[in-house]
């Protein structure tokens, strides 16, 4: 169907004033009048989002819900009160094991390409489990189990768990194995985790991720492979020769890997292009909010906040000791980007998406009593989480949105219970996005069966630290440092909960909570 842009994403000068303003006085404190959002009335957006335009009197209507003056990125940069640490409830339950993160620790996240492309994925996931054991002094023998996440697999190492804990010299019987559920597999590690510990089958877990996209798997075409199979096969010079017989050039092209859904052969960034079309999420404000991931992420790395990153001493090369992909620029670099994706009029950028990243977690999983036994002090508890799963097409990059109710509910906790918000920012216009659906009672009548919309998060409370836009995101390896950042936060700032949020590949998501430990 084609829109008319101009009216879909009418200025926000002019639609302001009409929209629900309920949760966004906290936030309209931070937004600054930019220019109107960038416009084409030739855009087409053939998703279900969009789609509901015919039900409604006028395409305005859905702009009237959506439309949001770009975000200032100045002004969040100013100093913030820390938190002031509040006698809240405990999320304690009975008869349930309390589970505890002790620490956790990370490798640099460095741009694909760099320090680390000589390397293979378990070279970089024995780093971080050394890291940890250096970082906690945690005796090898106590660990009951290991996790680890990945996504694009070596498969020389296919369980990349168990090579990376017996290169780190953990004993041979401690099992590992390695889970994958796109950039939330570290998130469903530490959650195999809790949920051992919970069922007193473990006392003691590591869980982390890896992700090494400097050297991923390229494959020969099918038809190569099936070739080279058969003449594996063949027993006799003429069984070789009749195959050979039936070669062809197209044969050699290869077969390269991308980030795109098995399901709808559409890539993560053109969905992304299409989500913030549909949400009427502009150009400048994605460009906005990807200057206050890479600036709050520079303050907070020249403040020595990222305090989960180790140093790594890659071999035959220097000591790497901090993240490399945070850059501040400015809006008028940004702006002489041209669109990723959907060209020419897409919205999706290089400086407004997450970038290819090498990196690992790794985090030290505990009953609370073996923690305390052991002379630890841990950090946080891991409380309630929620897994969902949406539309892999329409509603790709909406976990957020879906699960931080659901986890919400679960614990008993409202939006302004949360003292610090951590969610994977894959994508400027997907967190915006995300924000208005949060922010909105109709869609989440028309989409999410609630009467109510989820609310927004304060911006005052939200990636503080930078996100996944700036520090990088190696898809195996984002949740635990989702969950450290968190942690790390309350702990600084007096805050008691936290709520870390992702979305992954195939429409799913994740949302935990995350309890500051007394101090």
């Amino acid at each position: 169907m084609r829109t008319s842009f101009p009216t879909a994403c009418a200025g926000a000068r002019g639609l302001l004033p009409c929209l629900e303003q309920s949760s966004w006085r906290e936030l309209r404190k931070l937004l600054g009048r930019g220019p109107q959002q960038q416009c084409n009335q030739d855009f087409r957006m053939t998703s279900i989002l969009t789609y509901t335009f015919k039900n409604l009197p006028s395409t305005s209507k859905w702009a009237l819900r959506f439309s949001v003056r770009p975000l200032s990125c100045s002004s969040q940069l100013r100093a913030t009160p820390a938190a002031q640490t509040k006698s809240k409830k405990t999320l304690a339950k009975p008869n349930i094991r309390n589970v505890v993160v002790v620490d956790g620790v990370r490798t640099p996240f460095l741009l694909s390409g760099t320090s680390y492309k000589d390397l293979m994925p378990h070279d970089v996931a024995r780093a971080a489990l050394l890291g940890l054991l250096h970082r906690t002094s945690v005796p090898k023998e106590v660990v009951d189990y290991i996790i680890f996440g990945t996504v694009i697999q070596e498969v020389k190492t296919s369980n990349v768990a168990r090579e990376a804990a017996l290169g780190a010299g953990f004993s041979d019987k401690t099992p590992a194995h390695t889970v994958t559920m796109a950039c939330i597999s570290a998130n469903q590690a530490m959650t195999t985790g809790v949920g051992l510990i919970a069922s007193g089958q473990c006392d003691v877990v590591v869980a982390g991720g890896v992700e090494l996209m400097s050297d991923v798997p390229i494959r020969h075409s099918r038809k190569m492979r099936k070739m080279l199979l058969d003449l594996n096969k063949a027993k006799t010079l003429g069984q070789r020769l009749s195959l050979l017989s039936k070669f062809r050039l197209n044969f050699l092209s290869p077969e390269l890997p991308a980030v795109a859904e098995f399901s709808t052969s559409e890539t993560m960034g053109h969905s992304a292009d299409r989500l913030a079309a549909a949400f009427a999420v502009s150009r400048t404000e994605q460009d906005e909010y990807a200057l206050r991931s890479h600036s709050l992420a520079k303050k907070a790395q020249d403040e020595g906040l990222l305090s989960d990153v180790v140093p790594f001493k890659v071999p035959g090369k220097d000591t790497v000791t901090k993240d490399n992909g945070i850059r501040p620029s400015s809006l008028e670099q940004m702006a002489k980007l041209k669109p990723a994706f959907i060209k020419p009029y897409g919205t999706v950028t290089a400086a407004n998406s997450s970038f290819l990243t090498d990196g690992a977690s790794a985090m030290l999983i505990m009953a609370e009593e073996k923690a305390l036994a052991m002379g630890y002090k841990p950090k946080a508890y891991l409380r309630d989480f929620v897994y969902v799963s949406q539309d892999p097409k329409d509603q790709l990059l909406l976990g957020p949105t879906y699960a931080t109710p659901k986890v919400l509910e679960k614990a008993g906790l409202t939006l302004n219970d949360v003292d610090a918000f951590e969610f994977h920012e894959a994508f400027s216009g997907q967190i915006l996005a995300n924000f208005k659906a949060m922010d909105s009672d109709w869609f989440a009548q028309n989409y999410m069966g609630r009467k109510t919309k989820v609310g927004l998060p304060p911006l005052e409370k939200f990636n503080t630290w930078g996100g996944s836009l700036s520090l990088g995101h190696p898809f195996g390896a984002t949740g635990c440092r989702l969950v450290m950042a968190a942690a790390n936060r309350l702990r600084k700032e007096g805050g008691q909960y936290g709520l870390v949020a992702a979305c992954a590949a195939g429409g799913q998501g994740h949302a935990m909570i995350v309890e500051a430990y007394p101090k």
